[in-house]
């Protein structure tokens, strides 16, 4: 089960990749014309608007990416199916069609056939998509029907689906939907303590990829809150709509800098450049793009005092911003680009208070992950007790990478990591995310750790007796693709 909610976190990374997009767009609009949100700059309406297109349209994305994430083969028949899925449901059970059933007039149906159209169904309608593509894409008819054979089979089938998952949620759409919003209300209500409570849940889910399913509650229409897209359209309330962003934009573009940098003074000497690079290189991701996990995988599982340690500050820092009313808000995440182009949306509330306090938290994380690791002597990178040995690799690594055939430095990389996972009778399967190479292999213990971490990759984690994850960084799909080739020609 852990497994495949693992799987559909990861397939949520590939919609939420597009939001970027949106943001640039409705950003510079914005910061075009401010105050008139596009009604005095035809320019800024046509970027607002453009932007806007991407956001309202969420739940597709959700439909269209997890059909896709999640079948085999990752097939376009699939995102098809996926597209169709949602398009069946979100029609069966909108407003007017229930309406229609019910005899009733529009103005009187329950009001939570009004929010069908959410990420929870976009989900739902994805993963219902990738089942029927995964079970059915081979399947042969009878010579008379044959052109509706294969992967032509699905969208068929998925459309017949539909309308069943339509029937049960009839039924049970209405008091589900009141559940999520019961939950979303209850955080809600408790202000500043809510956004804390999810900023710290937040960063403790991140470690099995449970995170995306809490951030759909909060930052989309799934509950009714939609932080995200209020904070871009200019609906919700000053000081208010963005709170559940804005607290991350001090952990992401300065805690974790800092946290890096005190790892990196706290290395043994022999490794400090080698740590330094990496450090450099998370840093600078987490600092610009939001993206963190180079960093927090370094030390995640090598210092879990130290990972606990960064939930809670992520907890307080989000209480902190949301008590003060402090708004911010991102398309993607909450680093240097995000902040600039939402700082003169209509919500932002004094972000540049946002600056002084990740200052604040960069001195925080610094003293306090510098403190603990020399006073409790915690492995973080750089500090392991097979220095030697960790050395000794990482030139046969380098060695490699010079001498590499192809000339390509992701390809060389690619090689060892491919070695190390346990070539072509252990890896089962290849597939990646934004910043982690995901490969199921036949045994777990037959994978040589530190000759992959020899090219220096932040971490490998785990997670399974068949489950391998090889932290990368934002380049992981250059190196994925390799993998992949090396082990199509084997």
């Amino acid at each position: 089960m852990m497994k495949y909610l693992q799987s559909i976190g990861r397939s949520l990374m590939l919609p939420v990749a597009v939001l970027p997009a949106a943001a640039i767009l409705m950003g510079i609009g914005y910061w075009i014309d401010p105050s008139g949100w596009g009604a005095g700059n035809p320019a800024a309406a046509f970027l607002i608007k453009a932007g806007s297109s991407i956001i309202d349209n969420i739940p597709i994305l959700f439909a269209v990416g997890i059909a896709l994430g999640m079948s085999k083969g990752r097939d376009g028949a699939a995102a098809l199916s996926g597209l169709v899925a949602y398009l069946v449901v979100t029609t069966l059970l909108s407003t007017n069609t229930v309406a229609l059933l019910q005899g009733i007039d529009a103005a009187n149906v329950d009001p939570a056939f009004g929010k069908i159209e959410n990420a929870f169904i976009g989900i739902l309608s994805g993963i219902s998509a990738s089942v029927m593509f995964n079970r059915f894409s081979h399947v042969q008819l009878p010579a008379a029907l044959a052109f509706f054979s294969g992967k032509r089979l699905v969208p068929i089938l998925t459309s017949a689906l539909m309308i069943l998952v339509s029937a049960v949620l009839y039924f049970v759409w209405p008091a589900v939907y009141t559940g999520l919003v019961s939950f979303g209300e209850t955080i809600s209500t408790m202000g500043a303590l809510g956004a804390g409570i999810y900023g710290f849940l937040n960063k403790l889910l991140i470690p099995i990829g449970l995170h995306h399913a809490l951030n759909s509650v909060f930052w989309f229409d799934v509950a009714g809150i939609n932080d995200i897209g209020n904070y871009w359209a200019g609906t919700g309330v000053k000081g208010i709509t963005g709170m559940y962003q804005a607290g991350f934009f001090p952990i992401m573009m300065f805690g974790l800098p800092a946290a890096g940098l005190a790892m990196y003074h706290t290395a043994k000497t022999a490794r400090k450049k080698q740590i330094a690079s990496l450090m450099l290189a998370g840093g600078f991701a987490s600092f610009f793009t939001g993206v963190t996990e180079p960093i927090e995988f370094a030390f995640m599982f090598a210092a879990p005092l130290l990972y606990g340690i960064h939930a809670v500050l992520t907890g307080i820092s989000l209480a902190i911003a949301a008590a003060f009313h402090w708004t911010a808000g991102f398309g993607f995440s909450a680093g240097l680009v995000d902040f600039v182009l939402s700082s003169r949306l209509p919500m932002a509330n004094q972000p540049y208070m946002l600056l002084l306090q990740g200052a604040v938290f960069f001195a925080i994380y610094y003293v306090v992950f510098r403190f603990l690791i020399v006073k409790f002597n915690i492995k973080t990178p750089g500090r392991e007790d097979d220095v030697e040995e960790a050395e000794t690799a990482d030139s046969e690594a380098k060695t490699t990478l010079q001498t590499d055939s192809t000339g390509n430095k992701f390809a060389a990389m690619a090689h060892t990591i491919y070695e190390g996972l346990g070539g072509k009778q252990n890896i089962t399967s290849i597939d990646n995310c934004v910043t982690r190479l995901r490969v199921e292999v036949q045994d777990s213990s037959a994978v040589d750790q530190g000759k992959i971490k020899a090219t220096g990759v932040p971490g490998v984690v785990v997670t399974g007796k068949n489950s391998i994850q090889v932290v990368i960084g934002t380049q992981v799909q250059f190196v994925a693709d390799e993998v992949k080739k090396i082990h199509e020609t084997r």
